[in-house]
């Protein structure tokens, strides 16, 4: 019988950038690069560990934005030409390095790492979703939803038809693509304000996730900490992020993913190769870019870019099963002392976002490989679980009222409201009530009934807390700026033209083609709840 339980939970979210309007978005390659270094290679994690007997339990949050792009034509189309231009490139690499053994050692990894993702992308036709269901299916995973678009609900709650559109689309949305109600949320940032929990009862949600704060100043005090969920008033449970175990990865400092074995991400062929070379494979403007073939691994923490050596995926191989033997025995260790402490199983939940495993940190889905292997076959002090199974096993806890918070810088929301963002917020406001106001409306045709499902749609786009993050971090922001304007900019026609009574069909249908999220949304989500 084991003394407790340890929880990994993965949020896969990335903002919804499609742009059918150009041949060529930069910003679009998040997602390419995403499905190349994080979700196919977790998919190939899950299904090694199901080949081999290892009944593995992980929670994973799968945003309506990622499942929409995941699941969208054009950006299938978009990906498989991105996937086949690498394939191209390495074939050339390959050749160019034929004098050089270790550099033609890394081109043959590469070419055969990115053959098998394209074995695997075939294989499930480019319906990663579905072949992420399966593991659902199996009940290895379970797949929580966020809120529709992202939004950060505390600077939302003065307009709670705002939070409830957030939660109830995006429910809906689940519904639609997995076949089920989801169970469970992953708060967008970990973002909580009291009240919410009851639009989360109200949406048939069991639980969601906040930080460790969030449960530590909850009142009265829990019992037992971040070790065990809390029930909120409603019934619905909130787990708290384990402080620990997430500082041994995310921390820059003492975190595993800064290893000099590991692969150095800043270090990429599209900045280093020469020009004319490279040219056919960064943008069509001619600007160099990142394009995921990198040859150097980390080294020292504190050397400049220039003074990397070559990265070797077999010793980085070794090493991530070595630091996954130690966050296994750091794990045994707090649990069986929690355990002695506590009289009751602990629970420890670790929380990342996915995008960290395989794209910051190249290694990491073998080192989610290695820590599942290694906790079935090499420990019995505690079961890994997903949140759904603890619940289930576990349904009596205390009853408290958590904290507000969030996972950001200081814990609470002052990067999404901040000198460099806070000039979205009266707008984001205003076209809340405006969207509230719509939501009376009776449409009086078809035509009207699309121009106001389309100004849902914007508002919600509008909303995503992405953008306010990359205008506060100084990267990519006049796109972030560009993305706010235009969806409050297009809201607000739609406003203007339906009070009017006057929509413009033309404009509308190209607008219903860029913006294409939420294809069954229903305005109406917008009145008075």
């Amino acid at each position: 019988m084991a003394l407790g339980y340890v929880a990994l939970v993965l949020h896969a979210h990335l903002p919804f950038v499609r742009h059918p309007e150009s041949d060529y978005v930069l910003e679009e390659e998040w997602l390419y690069e995403a499905i190349t270094e994080t979700y196919i290679p977790l998919i190939h994690v899950f299904e090694g560990l199901k080949r081999d007997g290892v009944d593995f339990k992980i929670t994973m949050s799968m945003t309506p934005p990622l499942v929409s792009m995941l699941r969208d034509p054009l950006l299938q189309r978009r990906y498989e030409a991105h996937l086949s231009l690498l394939q191209e490139l390495l074939e050339k690499e390959i050749v160019r390095n034929e004098h050089n053994g270790h550099l033609q050692y890394l081109a043959n990894f590469y070419a055969q790492e990115f053959a098998t993702i394209r074995e695997t992308w075939e294989r499930y036709d480019g319906d990663l979703v579905t072949a992420f269901k399966q593991f659902q299916d199996s009940n290895n995973l379970e797949i929580i939803t966020c809120g529709a678009t992202h939004g950060y609900f505390p600077l939302m709650k003065m307009y709670p038809q705002a939070v409830w559109s957030q939660i109830k689309v995006a429910c809906e949305h689940y519904e639609e693509n997995f076949g089920r109600s989801p169970k469970g949320i992953w708060l967008p940032e970990c973002a909580y304000y009291e009240g919410v929990e009851r639009m989360l009862a109200d949406a048939g949600l069991r639980y969601f996730l906040v930080d460790g704060h969030g449960i530590l100043y909850a009142r009265p005090r829990p019992r037992f900490g971040t070790y065990a969920p809390i029930f909120t008033e409603t019934g619905v449970a909130a787990f708290g992020r384990d402080h620990e175990s997430s500082q041994q990865v995310w921390s820059s400092q003492v975190g595993y993913p800064g290893d000099p074995v590991y692969r150095e991400f800043y270090k990429d062929l599209g900045w280093e190769a020469e020009y004319e070379y490279i040219k056919p494979y960064i943008m069509p403007n001619g600007q160099r870019k990142n394009i995921g073939i990198k040859y150097h691994k980390i080294t020292s923490r504190d050397g400049g870019l220039s003074e990397k050596a070559w990265y070797d995926p077999y010793w980085a191989k070794e090493k991530s099963a070595e630091h996954a033997a130690n966050f296994m025995y750091n794990r045994q260790q707090q649990v069986g002392h929690l355990a002695g402490i506590m009289g009751r199983p602990p629970l420890v939940v670790s929380p990342y976002d996915a995008e960290l495993f395989g794209h910051w940190w190249y290694e990491g889905p073998w080192f989610i490989d290695y820590l599942f292997r290694k906790s079935w076959f090499d420990q019995d002090t505690f079961e890994m679980t997903h949140l759904a199974d603890y619940l289930r096993g576990n349904p009596n806890q205390q009853v408290c009222r958590p904290s507000q918070s969030s996972w950001g810088y200081k814990g609470f929301h002052e990067y999404w409201l901040n000198e460099t963002n806070a000039w979205i917020y009266p707008h984001l406001h205003k076209a809340a009530e405006r969207m509230i106001d719509l939501s009376y409306r009776e449409a009086v045709d078809e035509l009207e009934e699309r121009a106001l499902n389309q100004a849902a749609r914007e508002l919600l786009l509008a909303q995503s807390s992405d953008w306010a993050f990359i205008m506060r971090t100084g990267t990519m922001v006049p796109y972030a700026v560009r993305r706010t304007r235009s969806h409050l900019l297009r809201f607000d026609k739609l406003f203007d033209d339906i009070r009017a009574g006057k929509v413009d069909a033309g404009w509308l249908e190209k607008v219903e083609v860029m913006d294409n999220i939420f294809p069954n949304i229903n305005y109406r989500v917008y009145r008075p709840i």
